[in-house]
């Protein structure tokens, strides 16, 4: 007689049963699969790799989740699309800057919505490795703008380097914006850039409060690159339904977690 799990224990049979279950759950954990298929949690991890190699999947602490909505775009298209959620988020980070501070935004989408959705008669100095960032804060009169110099990257449309790093280092902010493409409360904030995650940590070591504006579907994510411990964030912004974990998790790290009402 054939065993229930002859064909499901191969590799591309398997993994495509995977992508069903995760679309049926929202998320997939590496323990349960490995019952579900009656093969070792490390036959489930390289299946998991191998999905999110293909950019079918994201890897998360223990498993995966889907792929972020933004993924595959580039900077442009992602700047351009309307996102209830995300422009909720960022009017929630804008309102608390206050007049006379030194506020730093990091490069991503959300950070220039952020820019975007400031008080029109706000007074403060804005630095920023984003050139776009740029552009929108200096549509505000009461606004002085500092735009680092370095190396353009295409694909996140900031600048790195050392020139970059040593202009970041000599400032002292009271707030900073900071980008996350993922952040997981083990791992900590993650990047798919490795050129920006010194950008990043320069950004946070020269910033009183760091604010870390996020959707959902960034929590729990783990990228190759690792920025910074969560602890290293004082306020994190982002939806009231979360798709994976326990928001929680954050809170317990001293993390003041506040959840769009959307």
């Amino acid at each position: 007689m054939q065993d229930s799990h002859s064909l499901t224990e191969l590799p591309p049979v398997r993994r495509q049963k995977i992508l069903l279950i995760l679309e049926r759950d929202g998320k997939v954990m590496s323990g349960e699969l490995s019952q579900h298929f009656d093969v070792s949690e490390d036959t489930i991890r390289r299946d998991l790799s191998e999905l999110a190699a293909a950019g079918l999947v994201q890897r998360v602490h223990g498993g995966a989740l889907p792929r972020p909505k933004d993924t595959g775009k580039d900077y442009f298209t992602r700047v351009s699309e309307t996102d209830e959620v995300k422009t909720h988020l960022a009017q929630i980070a804008a309102s608390r800057v206050e007049d006379g501070q030194i506020v730093m935004f990091d490069s991503g989408s959300t950070t220039l919505q952020i820019a975007r959705s400031l008080r029109p008669d706000i007074t403060l100095t804005a630095i920023t490795p984003s050139p776009m960032t740029a552009i929108i804060l200096a549509e505000y009169p009461g606004i002085k703008v500092i735009l680092a110099g370095g190396q353009l990257n295409l694909a996140t449309m900031s600048v790195s380097g050392h020139e970059t790093l040593r202009l970041l280092q000599g400032i002292k902010a009271d707030v900073l914006f900071t980008g996350v493409c993922a952040i997981h409360p083990e791992v900590g904030i993650s990047s798919l850039h490795f050129d920006e995650v010194p950008v990043k940590q320069a950004l946070i070591d020269s910033a009183s409060q760091v604010i870390a504006v996020t959707t959902a579907d960034k929590l729990g994510a783990v990228e190759p690159f690792v920025v910074a411990p969560c602890n290293r964030i004082q306020t994190l912004i982002t939806e009231r339904h979360v798709a994976s974990g326990d928001i929680n998790d954050y809170r317990k790290l001293g993390v003041e977690v506040i959840q769009a009402q959307v």
